[in-house]
């Protein structure tokens, strides 16, 4: 398969060692306590339906300590001032994912896809995607994040017949089990997959 190949010769390209970098910052992210956890958990909030690289600079900004206490309307401005979308709305569900700033406490004894369920329930502006990268951000290995980059290379390279308008939670397991066969093909996990296939679309290694 030609995506199959494209992906062995980045691994022995210098994006490996970036990428392996990057898997080891969230290996380390997840030995951290809440705090930081819930800093993660405001940025996956932030990454829905917008750019991850505005969203790392309000993270920036605001720090815990914004995403922990500041007011709707700062928060809101701030992420309006970074020409991110939908400000009122994710403001909104960063103020109300405060009930849950012991977020690495409350997953602890789950598993991942556990843990991801409980995250969809009880997070507004979570869907699996942004679960599933958050998760992947503080150390989970084996969730894949269907984002509209790795949507479109799976159509391009036929794994899926096109990409969906919308993901419900059947048809993201169903490509999500697409993905876990390309990732046992390559003999590697969900999160250092989606690097690769990220990077493709993106010339980017973000988080």
């Amino acid at each position: 398969m030609k995506l199959i190949n494209q992906i062995y010769e980045l691994q022995n390209s210098e994006i490996r060692k970036i990428i392996e970098k990057r898997l080891k910052e969230f290996e380390e992210l997840g030995k951290m306590g809440n705090d930081e956890w819930f800093s993660e958990l405001c940025f996956c909030i932030l990454t829905a339906n917008s750019r991850a690289r505005t969203a790392i600079e309000i993270q920036k900004q605001l720090g815990i300590k914004g995403f922990k206490e500041a007011g709707e309307e700062t928060v809101s401005r701030v992420i309006k001032l970074n020409k991110h979308r939908f400000h009122n709305n994710k403001a909104k569900f960063i103020v109300c994912s405060r009930a849950n700033k012991d977020i690495k406490d409350k997953l602890a004894e789950m598993n991942e896809i556990e843990a991801r369920e409980w995250l969809v329930e009880n997070i507004k502006g979570l869907g699996y995607k942004e679960a599933s990268h958050f998760l992947r951000n503080v150390g989970y290995k084996n969730l894949a994040i269907l984002d509209r980059h790795i949507l479109n290379l799976m159509a391009e390279n036929k794994l899926i017949k096109e990409k969906p308008k919308s993901l419900t939670k059947n048809n993201y397991l169903e490509i999500e089990e697409k993905f876990n066969n390309l990732a046992k093909k390559l003999d590697m996990s969900h999160a250092e997959l989606d690097l690769y296939m990220w990077y493709m679309k993106t010339g980017e290694v973000l988080k």
